[in-house]
């Protein structure tokens, strides 16, 4: 009967079946279970145990026991379920070449691996690496885990504010900024002090073009910074560059040309479907033009269309929106969230993936805090909430996790706790829940400092779900997803993770799109034949029977 309750109540009927079959298999297995049993009992080598016996193995039996585990270890890692074809095992071999050659300098100077660094400070050296260069050409799939006015290039950003009629507010005689705004003529004063706008094409003649753009890249990344105090003080200068861009970006005719140099740059790095999160802001012109959400979305639509019609973009899958306003509001903000949401799924379905809150987890409100609003959101409408993206353990923020599965969420963002709560594990593999894993923005929110220990291994070696994103990639100077894969494969994956790990990451993040059945099926076409013409490049196999090419680049 409470199979007939809904999705939501579906799931906890079913937690809670699991739980009580978890028992049932507790209570029935030996207490002097040994680790060669486990391996025969969830292994093909029904002979370990028959073959070690009360006494100490030969060298022959240990080492026989030993290989069925380390084979039972690798059975169970993502990747494990696929076969290489022939093309594709002599491409593993150039790549894990490469991924060996830092390994085992690594191993030499261990504070020399790049990994174990912040990637502020290895970002050049990384870019130079031959294994960089190889993520850089792999067709990844799909990003779905990244914030739309945190997606493009720095110079790309740069490139917009030569837009007339652009101002920036400043401190009187110093070259700075606080806030940017198109207008035109002088906008009114802002509520901090002394602050006073000028035109930004007279703040380069002042002060000289080079100059300008230096101190704004230096201001809209968190590049080259790595001394943050805490969590806390990172998020403080984080949330600063989103504020700086704001008058920037929500300008309506920069907010579409920013979506598009971002779709052209994401494509350009291997990556042909996007899901993203969006506030939703609410945009302005210099006409005075009132503008609502639903307008957001429309040029969203519009440019999506646009960039899709060009036929040098037919590689690309698509695009869609997971509206996620900020997390830290009361019940009835979440109300009003939801109203929003409704009328976006009524007006553009087909673009619309499903609903999330965020905002720096530690200091935002917690999922618990509006179940009673969020159990109101139609079946029709998906979640795929911010979790666990903390250090903290048994705080109300950390049991985000919790609520967040009961909630019925598609995927988890980020599930960096996930290690610490089992029995979330256990769903979310029974599930079939993605953790959406955003590498180098755990590091540079200062969760983890070291990449190899990153909780994330622990989803690789036991198969869990997952996907590789990059979270807010223009604001720290990388990639929009390359830098991700090589600190995932390279300093998160086992040593032995090859391209059966690659490649399952590419499909896992299509698989886990919201994609219906049919387009993923379409996706993943397209998909096979930029991986293909990959294999091609690693083979260094021309095109159209020419003469080989020359070594990777």
């Amino acid at each position: 009967m409470i199979w007939n309750m809904g999705k939501r109540c579906n799931l906890i009927a079913l937690l809670s079946l699991c739980l009580c079959l978890d028992q049932v298999e507790s209570r029935t297995r030996l207490d002097g279970l040994s680790v060669t049993q486990f391996v025969s009992l969830h292994g093909s080598t029904s002979h370990v145990e028959a073959l070690l016996g009360n006494s100490r193995p030969s060298p022959e039996t240990y080492k026989t026991v030993r290989n069925a585990f380390f084979n039972y270890e690798e059975s169970r890692a993502l990747g494990s379920d696929l076969e290489l074809n022939t093309r594709e095992l002599q491409a593993n071999e150039t790549i894990m070449k490469a991924k060996v050659t830092e390994l085992s300098e690594g191993e030499i100077t261990p504070h020399l691996f790049k990994p174990s660094q912040h990637i502020f400070n290895v970002l050049d050296a990384i870019n130079k690496t031959e294994l960089f260069q190889i993520m850089k050409r792999m067709p990844k799939g799909a990003v779905l885990h990244a914030h739309d006015t945190a997606l493009c290039s720095t110079e790309a950003i740069i490139e917009l504010t030569y837009r007339d009629n652009l101002w920036i507010c400043q401190q009187p005689g110093d070259l700075s900024a606080s806030a940017m705004r198109f207008a035109k003529e002088k906008p009114a004063a802002l509520t901090e002090p002394n602050c006073d706008w000028s035109l930004l094409s007279e703040v380069r003649q002042k002060y000289g073009a080079v100059q300008v753009d230096k101190y704004l890249s230096e201001r809209l990344t968190l590049y080259p910074t790595t001394d943050f105090v805490d969590i806390n003080d990172a998020w403080t200068r984080f949330m600063e560059i989103f504020t700086l861009l704001d008058g920037l970006l929500m300008y309506a005719p920069v907010w579409g040309e920013y979506y598009y140099k971002a779709l052209e740059e994401f494509l350009a790095d291997g990556v042909q479907y996007l899901e993203f999160r969006s506030l939703l802001p609410t945009l302005y012109d210099m006409e005075g033009t009132v503008y609502t959400p639903l307008d957001t979305v429309r040029i969203y639509v519009e440019t999506l269309q646009r960039f899709k019609d060009q036929p040098e973009h037919k590689d690309f899958i698509g695009s869609r929106l997971i509206y996620a306003p900020l997390r830290n509001t009361d019940p009835e903000g979440v109300l009003a969230y939801i109203v929003i949401l409704k009328q976006i799924k009524e007006k553009y379905p087909d673009f619309l993936a499903g609903f999330d809150l965020v905002g720096q987890e530690d200091l935002g409100k917690p999922l618990s805090n509006f179940i009673d609003q969020l159990l109101e959101v139609p079946d029709d409408i998906d979640f795929y909430f911010h979790a666990g993206e903390t250090n903290w353990f048994g705080s109300t923020v950390d049991e985000n996790l919790i609520d967040a599965l009961l909630l019925g969420t598609k995927r988890i963002g980020h599930g960096f706790g996930l290690v610490k709560h089992p029995v979330v594990l256990d769903m979310v593999k029974k599930l079939n829940v993605a953790i959406e894993v955003s590498p180098v923005s755990n590091q540079v929110l200062k969760l983890v400092s070291d990449f190899r220990n990153h909780p994330c291994s622990q989803f690789f070696a036991d198969g869990y779900p997952v996907v590789i994103s990059s979270d807010d990639p223009s604001f720290w100077k990388a990639t929009p997803l390359s830098h991700d894969f090589y600190i995932a494969f390279l300093g998160i994956a086992s040593q032995h993770s090859d391209l059966r790990l690659l490649k399952k990451l590419a499909l896992n993040s299509i698989q886990y799109s919201s994609l219906s059945v049919d387009e993923k099926t379409a996706a993943l076409a397209k998909w096979q034949v930029k991986w293909d013409e990959f294999l091609d490049y690693v083979n260094e196999v021309a095109p159209n029977g020419a003469s080989p090419s020359q070594h990777l680049d």
